[in-house]
């Protein structure tokens, strides 16, 4: 019987009998036998998963509603209190990484999560615990301020979310006015997102060299547990996105400009693809949720009964409201087996596109719940996307459940969308780059470092008079590179996996599908490029694979 979320609970762990836990566990795992060290394993194990639920149940409950006290004085403690519970697992996964007994237990629980404690425990020593505490905090305060963002427009009070469902309108003259009022946002806390950033990147530097790294490019790539590439992979593919998938971008944009009867396409005409604007979902969030399980229920491979778990008993937060956190994420409520999904609906093709993306990311943790391992539930996040990004493109044939007779458009849409997402992607992993390698540098630096990169991915955006975007401001509305640096890049690597999913389903749908859930049952017990592999998918660092799959959509849009 699955729990419903309104009675779910975490309560803050005690860190005092939590250490003497730990302590007890640390004394069995020096045991020289297998299956004792085992039983301390799984020991740890319980009480990691019961300490992530409460993690994610806080931080979940604060981005529900930002403004909620309680709710934010909880995320300050926990904040406070997970630097020192981390201590302690390093200290475990030290203790395993070093093990005489390690071939043996790899035989009993994979050789994998030895080769992600090995990155984990360079990424944590007590020397920077108040500076995570620190980045946290900060973290939380750009949230807070993107949150309690108010945008007047046209007699309407909207949030971020809100006034973005207007850059898919039809009126070009409402689309150029709704982002000015953004950006003029923007603009007006241009110093307060500059100092946030700033300290932030000073922050994590600074972390870096505590723990003998030479800057936090190292530390960064640590963090994200890449195992299976480097840095110089990342610099070949996004030579790849720029040789290969720029061109086309470039004539996307021409071809949108004849279509919408304009001179050029400008950065506020870039979402919409036909002159009538893009097409829209026929009802509201709760016809979408009706719609969704007919859908799932149709798709099979268990996503129906999955889905309707999820629906039925609470999992979903998916309005868009004052004072909730904007974007759209999926979480884990590990202890209980189940996912949760965080999103923003503002009445748009987004609605569609987000929800489809983190049902993909909640399948796969559901699928995966019952790893003997926390550390194989969710895979490294190269590999997280490929489950979301390739639920968008697997949905395809339902999309008339969603946009009636507009799903042929909708599909369309969402292929010229995603190569032209490649590019930007790109560019916020080679802005990153720069930024982490010069951290001392001042903000108008920095703001020419995004417009530098533009040149190289984006050459076709034009933003012509609008305020602060046009100076190189861009980048500060993207999330990912004030709260998660070097994630971003995840997005395009996984992206060049799900499009070969769609490639592949149209030529043999029941094989990909059961490639799809078998990939989503793996959880994380291998890393990208193997797991990849395991699901007949190639690595988009092999030589000619982004350019083999941007062929197939070109060809699919007849450019």
């Amino acid at each position: 019987m699955t729990v419903k979320f309104a009675d779910i609970t975490a309560d803050a762990p005690d860190f005092e009998a939590l250490k003497n836990h730990y302590s007890a566990i640390e004394q069995r795992l020096a045991a020289n036998d297998t299956s004792v060290v085992l039983a301390a394993i799984d020991q740890w194990d319980k009480s990691r998963r019961d300490v992530q639920t409460w993690q994610s149940l806080t931080h979940l409950r604060f981005n529900q509603d930002t403004r909620n006290e309680a709710y934010k004085q909880a995320r300050e403690h926990c904040d406070e209190l997970t630097p020192r519970i981390t201590e302690l697992d390093v200290r475990i996964k030290k203790k395993l990484v070093a093990s005489p007994l390690r071939a043996k237990l790899a035989e009993q629980i994979g050789a994998h999560c030895f080769a992600l404690w090995e990155s984990n425990v360079t990424t944590y020593d007590p020397v920077i615990e108040q500076d995570v505490v620190a980045e946290a905090k900060l973290e939380a305060e750009y949230n807070e301020l993107l949150a309690a963002a108010r945008l007047d427009f046209r007699g309407e009070s909207l949030n971020h979310e809100g006034i973005d469902k207007y850059k898919f309108d039809g009126d070009r003259d409402t689309r150029y006015e709704s982002m000015k009022v953004k950006w003029d946002w923007f603009r007006a806390h241009g110093e307060k997102l500059d100092d946030l950033y700033d300290r932030l990147v000073k922050l994590r530097d600074q972390m870096a060299r505590k723990l003998g790294m030479d800057n936090y490019i190292q530390l960064g790539y640590r963090r994200m547990t890449r195992v299976d590439y480097d840095q110089h992979d990342v610099e070949r593919y996004r030579a790849a996105v720029r040789d290969h998938v720029v061109p086309v971008c470039e004539e996307i944009c021409r071809r949108k400009a004849n279509t919408l009867g304009i001179d050029k396409t400008m950065f506020w005409d870039e979402a919409v693809h036909r002159p009538e604007g893009n097409p829209v979902p026929n009802g509201d969030h709760d016809w979408m949720i009706g719609q969704a399980k007919t859908m799932f229920d149709r798709i099979g491979y268990g996503l129906g009964d999955f889905f309707r778990i999820m629906a039925d008993n609470g999992y979903l937060d998916l309005k868009n409201r004052e004072g909730k956190a904007g974007g759209g994420f999926c979480t884990d409520l590990t202890s209980y087996g189940m996912p949760f999904v965080f999103a923003n609906f503002n009445g748009t093709v987004d609605d569609v596109r987000v929800f489809t993306h983190e049902i993909g990311h909640a399948f796969q943790a559901y699928s995966s719940r019952d790893k003997r391992l926390v550390d194989y539930l969710w895979p490294t996040y190269d590999a997280c996307e490929i489950h979301s990004m390739g639920l968008e493109f697997l949905t395809f044939p339902f999309m008339d459940l969603f946009f009636g007779d507009q799903a042929e458009v909708f599909c369309n849409d969402h292929l010229i969308s995603s190569l032209m997402f490649l590019p930007y992607g790109v560019a916020v992993d080679h802005f990153q780059h720069l930024i982490y390698a010069d951290p001392t540098a001042s903000a108008a630096a920095r703001h020419e470092m995004w417009q530098s990169v533009e040149k190289i991915y984006l050459p076709f955006r034009d933003y012509g008079d609008l305020p602060y975007v046009k100076d190189g401001g861009r980048w500060q509305l993207q999330r990912h590179i004030y709260l998660s640096p070097f994630y971003y890049i995840d997005y395009t690597l996984a992206l060049a996996c799900a499009l070969q999913l769609w490639v592949r389903s149209r030529q043999d749908r029941g094989d990909t599908m059961r490639d799809y859930v078998a990939l989503c049952e793996r959880g994380g017990e291998a890393p990208f490029q193997q797991l990849a592999a395991s699901a007949n998918l190639v690595s988009p660092f092999q030589a000619n694979a982004l350019q083999e799959v941007t062929a197939e959509v070109k060809k699919e849009l007849n450019i």
